[in-house]
């Protein structure tokens, strides 16, 4: 079975019965279309709208008649509708980059990439859910991981930023930074704020500003809505890490599919830059959902989008990697390992890992979100 034929069978699954006819009709017009990439991306426009479709009619269909529907945060829950964005965010930048040409195995190591942080999200939200998440060891344990990479990882334009596995080149900033941070504003133990000084200095030995600035972005904004000492720590090894990743040499080039998209695509198609604008969108998206949340959860949600919109900007500002719209793996993994801070249900009561701060401080409200 050819990769189009696939995509349209999962149309086929997701279209309710009244609207297989288009499906086959749409199934039938791909097939007329003579370059494969053309038609991949005819199949993966596709995809998308029918999964808009059959969340639309799943939902009309599931509200008993006279009562008010209910919100789709409400029914599917905050975590639900963030891996929805990352899901859908991953696919509009598989069409982007189908459409401006790219080698198919950059498609390939996208689509890879969120299967197995599908499948690591689970593995970290069954370990969350059942009291198993040391979040201070890990957030320590990732943080001496980064520095290791900074020490001796794989140097390439000057910077030394990646880990060779084998074929395969990873960014180990991009998977464990966003995770530590989120993990960091709901444990803020001792063990955890040493994690991020260690990452903090990690990453202006790299350099990388771009994950420099989106940590200093998170503990800056958990210190002002969570002000104690251990978060005005963070905020202060954050930012001097920051700082001292502006001071030095950035020297890298933009990479094709991976740099200066924001820009690029636009050249490619105006669709494949709405695209790539839309997908931008959507990894912040969840953060919203923190004004229905309460405490723990509410200031980890919080971090979790002040750490992405600031990576999205870095990649706006400079040649940085554009996270999961563009070609790169680790991103898509770092982006679904750090949803494990949001809750299954917004009913559920803010709960933080096993070592959280507990005490009068984790119940103070926030000071600039979700209040009204």
């Amino acid at each position: 079975m050819s990769l189009v034929s696939g995509v349209f069978a999962l149309v086929r699954r997701l279209l309710p019965s009244s609207l297989q006819p288009w499906g086959e009709a749409a199934f039938r017009e791909a097939q007329d279309i003579a370059r494969p990439g053309e038609a991949l991306r005819f199949a993966l426009g596709c995809l998308f709208w029918a999964s808009c479709e059959a969340i639309r009619h799943w939902l009309s269909n599931s509200t008993p008649e006279g009562e008010e529907p209910v919100k789709l945060i409400d029914r599917i829950g905050p975590r639900s509708v963030a891996v929805a964005c990352g899901v859908g965010a991953t696919g509009l930048g598989l069409i982007y980059m189908s459409a401006g040409g790219a080698p198919a195995h950059y498609l390939m190591i996208n689509a890879g990439a969120l299967v197995f942080g599908l499948a690591t999200l689970g593995i970290l939200a069954l370990a969350d859910r059942r009291g198993h998440l040391p979040a201070g060891l890990l957030t320590l344990s990732l943080g001496l991981a980064l520095l290791t990479v900074s020490l001796w990882g794989v140097t390439a334009g000057g910077v030394t930023r990646w880990l060779a596995l084998g074929p395969l080149v990873i960014q180990p900033g991009f998977m464990f930074l966003p995770l530590m941070a989120v993990l960091f504003a709901r444990s803020r133990d001792a063990l955890s704020l040493a994690g991020i000084a260690v990452a903090a200095l990690a990453l202006a030995l790299q350099p990388d500003r771009g994950l420099a600035a989106g940590l200093a972005a998170g503990m800056t904004v958990l210190a002002f809505s969570r002000p104690d000492r251990r978060t005005i720590g963070a905020a202060a090894a954050a930012v001097l890490g920051f700082v001292a990743a502006l001071t030095q040499a950035d020297p890298s080039p933009a990479m094709p599919f991976v740099d200066q998209i924001f820009y690029s695509a636009f050249s490619v198609h105006p669709m494949a830059g709405a695209a790539v604008v839309l997908g931008a969108a959507l990894l912040v998206l969840p953060t919203l959902t923190a004004r229905r949340l309460n405490g723990i959860d509410q200031s980890a949600c919080v971090v979790f989008g002040a750490v992405w919109a600031a990576i999205i900007a870095a990649a706006a500002l400079g040649n940085y990697p554009t996270p999961l719209v563009g070609y790169g793996g680790s991103a898509i993994i770092g982006y679904m390992l750090s949803l494990v801070v949001f809750p299954r249900r917004t009913a559920e009561p803010g709960r933080a890992p096993v070592e959280a701060t507990s005490g009068p401080e984790r119940d103070r409200p926030l000071l600039s979100v979700g209040q009204a």
